[in-house]
């Protein structure tokens, strides 16, 4: 088990480094803008295919980080998740500026620009904003808010924490991708789904409280004041054409989100324990993946067995787990996100994963059409 418990200033900002990797995307965005054709395709190689090769050469990471490392000796950790939400939005919106202002870019290498710039928010600035969102300081929970209203997707704070924590891998959780639904129907299903269960969660919590849905400390209000002052924004900057490369960043940004989402959980359940019970969440119920390098980018996202074991964990602390205790990806997020786009070969690869998974962790389970999305085939 590693540690970095008193250690010298050096040695944890070597540790953290790896981390800082996702800044390197923004020049790259930066010079997509400013000499367009080609080099529109840096941002989503950069981030699909870069890192499977360096996953390919930097290999696996098993090691586990000491668990009683102090608060103070992950600040260089923290601090890239910190100041990312100023250097996003300056990024969003030089870039709208710049676009608007030269109109040396044809529409089509605009519309890719802002496409491209969507999978790094989607894939580094959701990324973030998920760990944001799990932390105690209210100062980080408002920066989580921005990131996610620069995406205009700010119900999945309510969402992921009121409803995919509490009902991960049960019918309950629409996050959850159901076995042998392909991420076509299951992304539409969540864009619907989650908006509904997020706000009704928030509006149950309020209603325990004795106050109507629409009380101002329904956390929505600030969720749509945000993102109605980013839509202003872009429309100050480029008008209605600024809103629409604004949106269609957002788009590119969820559509990310939603296959990271897609595979972490795909064809995953807790055991039914009865009267519309299940058990506790483990480590079993959501994938693995030990990949070096797209754990750098994503901040230990990869760790997400440990993640909905102990939510609020921060993600320098994140543990990893052998197969005898969480299933395991093949690949890291990169490629998986890739894989899904292809139902053949989302199906080839990880149907038999989880008829595994069903073997290994419940072989006493021998009626499984009791639990949704059971046709294994």
């Amino acid at each position: 088990m590693s540690s970095l418990t008193d250690t010298p200033k050096i040695a944890r900002i070597t540790a953290a480094a790896p981390f800082w990797m996702s800044l390197g995307l923004i020049p790259l965005a930066i010079v997509s803008a400013i000499y367009g054709g080609w080099t529109l395709i840096l941002l989503p190689l950069s981030t699909w295919y870069l890192f499977t090769g360096l996953d390919y050469v930097a290999g696996l990471n098993t090691a586990n980080p000491d668990l009683d490392t102090p608060e103070t000796d992950l600040y260089w950790h923290k601090l890239i998740t910190l100041i990312w939400t100023p250097v996003q939005l300056l990024t969003i919106f030089g870039l709208l500026w710049y676009v608007v202002a030269t109109d040396h870019l044809h529409w089509v290498e605009e519309w890719a620009l802002f496409a491209g710039f969507g999978v790094i928010s989607g894939t580094v600035g959701i990324t973030y904003a998920h760990e944001l969102m799990h932390q105690r300081p209210k100062s980080e929970r408002w920066l989580a808010d921005i990131l996610l209203a620069s995406v205009l997707y700010s119900h999945f704070r309510s969402e992921h924490l009121l409803v995919h924590h509490r009902h991960v891998a049960t019918p309950r959780d629409p996050v959850t991708a159901r076995y042998g639904e392909s991420f076509y129907r299951f992304f539409p299903r969540v864009l619907k789904e989650c908006l509904i269960s997020s706000f009704k969660a928030e509006a149950a919590m309020l209603a325990r409280k004795g106050r109507p849905w629409h009380d101002l400390s329904n956390p929505f209000w600030r969720y749509w004041m945000l993102q109605a002052g980013f839509v202003v924004l872009a429309a100050l900057i480029g008008g209605w054409w600024g809103v629409f490369l604004f949106t269609v960043q957002a788009f590119w940004a969820v559509f990310q989100l939603e296959l990271v989402n897609y595979v972490e959980h795909y064809g995953l359940t807790r055991k039914q324990l009865g009267d519309g019970k299940y058990e506790h969440v483990l480590p079993r119920h959501s994938w693995n993946a030990a990949h070096r390098a797209s754990n750098w980018l994503l901040i230990n996202l990869q760790r997400h067995s440990d993640h909905h074991y102990k939510p609020d964990r921060r993600f320098p602390l994140l543990q990893t787990y052998g197969p005898d205790e969480a299933p395991q990806l093949p690949f890291g997020y990169p490629v998986m996100t890739m894989s899904a786009l292809s139902p053949t070969i989302w199906r080839r690869l990880m149907n038999p994963r989880v008829k595994a998974w069903r073997a290994h962790y419940y072989p006493e389970i021998t009626d499984w059409s009791v639990y949704p999305g059971s046709n294994l085939t």
